[in-house]
């Protein structure tokens, strides 16, 4: 069975940092580009960045820019996104994605979903 599992959500403050985790079951997800997305309450769900296989290719979005970190460890079959300076602004569930074309992710679509990970930041 394929699972995708989110973790390191919580209860943050202002301006504290957060490292979320994404670990992979059931796949090796070889050759996948994985993601992050997220979903504040009456809001869509939002595309913010995007890693190729290799690592060497990201992508973000406007407002994941400058302020949230993409990365994967292909042995340990996980993506992390490192996320700093949170505003309230930020919370929302996040999502961890996989699928074969970088291109579906940023556009926001998706093989493979985890099941996310509550944020909330509060001021």
């Amino acid at each position: 069975q394929v699972q995708l599992v989110e973790s390191g959500g919580g209860l943050v403050q202002a301006g504290d940092s957060l490292r979320l985790s994404c670990a992979a079951s059931g796949h090796t997800f070889g050759g996948y580009a994985m993601g992050w997305f997220r979903q504040a309450p009456g809001k869509e769900r939002e595309f913010l960045a995007a890693i190729g296989w290799s690592g060497r290719t990201t992508y973000y979005a406007d407002s994941a820019k400058g302020r949230f970190t993409i990365s994967r460890d292909n042995a340990k079959i996980t993506v992390y996104l490192q996320m700093i300076s949170l505003t309230p602004e930020d919370t929302a569930v996040y999502y961890c994605a996989a699928d074969l074309a970088p291109r579906r992710l940023t556009d926001g679509q998706s093989q493979y979903w985890g099941r996310g990970t509550q944020v909330t930041v509060s001021s």
